[in-house]
């Protein structure tokens, strides 16, 4: 097969859904297909990390989305979509430019197109509305809509729209990946004893991780001696710097002295992020949104390392599937964080929506832990070490059965063999084209 995947940005900066395509791309094209990923331009210091990839990588200078504009070469693109003879052509994620600039034009590409729209997570922005009610209309154009989990946003939608070209792929993690040997000690990289708990959190610093809410949580929970690692990646207008701030403070407070506590904000490379899930005791992931089946869930699974997350995205649902971890006690519908100035901004934004000014973001799919009931949790598990222990015990069995990267992108190929089979009406209206 000649397969297009398409993605906002072809690198670790994008966090999740590079993953996920990265993964996909690289074993379908293991398989003997021919895998282009299309993305927009990749920073310099990012494209020696795509040097021994099997995938070949296009590049486009475009910005903006449909709702806000395109611009660069968005015809370029839409004629190497066209005429690139691609069997199968898949936009992973909506909402940006990869997937928006060929929303136009999806009747005229001729090959089977599969949509992977992770979520929705501007369903409810006021900026989103005319996109969304085009949204269902683009949808049908699709052969296939792959939907990550049967409880997220998106299959709510399709559901409403009576959308029934849809099935379910989850995500998952890598067994190469988290089966490699490591040569070397994070915990002795970072100076954490080897008897202190690693506490882990691993997200881009975009401000919606829960990254605050994980340091007023470890902060209030009587763990004992204990290191909280917030991994991630800066994002612009994020919580880096904030996270920074907080972490130096607590730091230096007497408490965390006297208890042996502390916190490190820390980007690392893949093996060492690796590592981290194999060496850490327990994973705290209080994100505000979701779109989908976290991925961070999954590679815990393989780890294994037990997780408490928020009831965000579709993480009841994997810990039904898989038990691996335990929610946090969540408010929803809310603003991420409480701090004064967000109550502030969020009493301005409710006088603003009241008379229909600006894009605000609707609180409607963000979500909070609550600290005092989080602490609590955290607290009991990190007392308990059979329980942890069994939970990362039930999660990495569910995962070798259901959720390795292998087992998904084996789905994914069977989805496009399937569609490759069924008759191609398009196909030969192109051949009419071509006769006349």
């Amino acid at each position: 097969m000649k397969i297009l995947h398409t993605v906002k940005l072809y690198s670790p900066l994008c966090g999740g859904m590079y993953e996920v395509v990265r993964q996909l791309s690289e074993w379908l094209a293991a398989q003997g297909h021919s895998v282009t990923v299309a993305s927009i331009t990749i920073p310099k210091e990012k494209k020696s990390e795509l040097t021994c990839s099997p995938v070949h990588v296009a590049e486009f200078d475009i910005k903006g989305t449909y709702a806000r504009g395109l611009s660069g070469e968005i015809e370029k693109y839409r004629r190497f979509v066209q005429d690139g003879d691609f069997d199968i052509v898949t936009n992973f994620a909506a909402q940006q430019a990869m997937t928006d600039a060929l929303l136009p034009i999806l009747p005229s590409i001729y090959a089977k197109k599969v949509f992977v729209p992770t979520g929705f997570n501007g369903l409810y922005l006021k900026e989103y509305r005319e996109y969304f009610k085009h949204m269902p209309e683009w949808m049908r154009q699709y052969d296939m809509n792959v939907i990550i989990s049967n409880e997220q946003r998106d299959m709510q939608f399709a559901k409403l729209h009576g959308i029934t070209n849809t099935t379910i792929i989850s995500n998952g993690a890598s067994r190469k990946e988290f089966e490699q040997h490591i040569p070397f000690s994070l915990r002795e990289k970072l100076s954490i004893p080897k008897n202190n708990l690693l506490i882990l959190h691993v997200g881009s610093h975009t401000g919606f991780k829960g990254h605050s809410r994980a340091i007023e949580i470890f902060s209030q929970a009587n763990t004992g001696p204990a290191a909280l690692l917030i991994v991630g990646n800066p994002s612009l207008s994020g919580c880096s710097e904030q996270c920074a701030r907080l972490a130096k403070a607590h730091n230096n407070s007497k408490v965390f002295k006297k208890e042996n506590k502390n916190i490190i904000i820390k980007q690392l490379t893949r093996v060492e992020i690796i590592a981290a899930y194999r060496e850490a005791d327990l994973f705290l992931f209080p994100s505000n949104i979701e779109g989908g089946a976290s991925i961070v869930l999954f590679e815990c699974m393989a780890a294994p390392l037990p997780f408490l997350t928020t009831d965000v995205g579709s993480a009841k649902e994997i810990i039904l599937q898989g038990g691996g971890g335990m929610l946090l006690p969540t408010e929803k519908d809310v603003p991420p964080e409480d701090r004064v100035r967000d109550k502030f901004k969020y009493g301005i934004k409710k006088v603003f929506e009241l008379f229909d000014i600006g894009t605000f973001h609707s609180n409607r799919g963000f979500v909070r832990a609550e600290v005092a009931g989080s602490a609590i949790i955290l607290e009991k598990l990190c007392r308990d070490k059979k329980q942890r222990e069994k939970l990362g015990s039930a999660g990495h069995q569910a995962w070798i059965e259901k959720f390795t990267w292998e087992k998904i992108a084996e789905q994914y190929e069977n989805l496009y063999d399937e569609l490759l089979e069924q008759k191609r009406p398009s196909q030969n209206n192109k051949q009419k084209e071509n006769n006349n």
